[in-house]
């Protein structure tokens, strides 16, 4: 797939699948697979696999290549699947050129951690990687101190196709559309179904989701609401999903990923506590709010 191609699927819904593990605490290959077929079955545009809602920081490198592969094999390129990389520029160079060899059709580089880097050389790091892969490049931008220059350099670098941004600072995403007019920079709302109407009002095109894992048609309905520009539709959409995704901010984003198990648990897919140092399992107050919300959805249609 050329850059381009690439460009407008990440204008769609980028879902990223979580990762099931067996009762030994290894990644399950069949669980997780049928996670990845039910995504791709639904039509979402691009699956991420080995983003933060499949537990990234928590994988040792071999299981990331490893469910990458299975994510790959399990999506029968039925869709586009993007490759989740990072920590070290080696390491996520190495993984972007096995996520090449398994037939991955662009790469997710998330935004480095260490405590003291710095905005630009965070900026330096994206290029860095991006140079080293032959595979079209996503940065995953989290911070709000690198300067709009830098992330305009990281948005129109010929070998990224996209920023997808996840921070809740409007005015710096704002700044940022407005210093990449008229280029083909791609701004992706990295925040979810919640927060992308403010995005595509901003000049976002397409988010990211975890919701997909449980109902990929909800997140399907919000994504076509956003590009009818029908607003009125897409709020009353995320206002059905709103109590899902608070309880998914609690513990200071600590239960993100466990609210997307225990809903998919729920739903009979025994997919394994989250890893530490995220929240391993819900308190049964929490529990029981969940089920009742998922028990106050209607069925809709993608």
């Amino acid at each position: 797939m050329n850059i381009r191609d690439y460009k407008r699927v990440l204008t769609g819904i980028s879902g990223v699948h979580v990762t099931a593990y067996d009762q030994s605490g290894a990644i399950d290959p069949q669980l997780t697979g049928k996670i990845v077929r039910r995504i791709a079955d639904a039509g979402i545009h691009n699956i991420v696999s080995g983003g933060n809602t499949g537990e990234f920081y928590s994988l040792r490198h071999e299981e990331v290549l490893r469910l990458q592969a299975i994510c790959v094999a399990a999506a029968e390129g039925r869709t586009v699947v993007t490759a989740a990389a990072g920590r070290s520029i080696g390491e996520a160079i190495a993984t972007a050129k096995s996520a090449k060899r398994e037939g991955a059709q662009g790469v997710m580089v998330h935004h480095p951690l260490d405590p003291f880097a710095a905005p630009k050389a965070q900026a330096d790091y994206f290029i860095s990687i991006a140079e080293a892969s032959e595979l079209p490049l996503v940065a995953y931008v989290r911070s709000n101190a690198i300067a709009v220059g830098d992330l305009a350099r990281i948005a129109t670098h010929p070998n990224i196709a996209g920023v997808k941004f996840a921070s809740t600072d409007m005015m710096l995403f704002s700044e940022c559309v407005r210093a990449t007019e008229g280029t083909d920079a791609v701004w992706i709302c990295g925040l979810a179904e919640g927060w992308a109407a403010p995005f595509y009002a901003l000049g976002a095109k397409g988010f990211t989701s975890g919701l997909v894992n449980v109902d990929p048609a909800r997140s399907m309905a919000v994504w076509k609401a956003l590009e009818a520009g029908d607003y009125t539709t897409a709020r009353a959409l995320v206002a059905e999903i709103a109590g899902f995704e608070m309880l998914r901010t609690k513990f200071n984003n600590g239960a993100n990923v466990t609210v997307v198990k225990e809903a998919l648990m729920l739903r009979g897919d025994n997919v394994g506590p989250v890893r530490l140092p995220g929240l391993p399992a819900l308190d049964a107050a929490d529990r029981k709010y969940l089920e009742q919300i998922l028990k106050g959805w209607e069925p809709v249609a993608a």
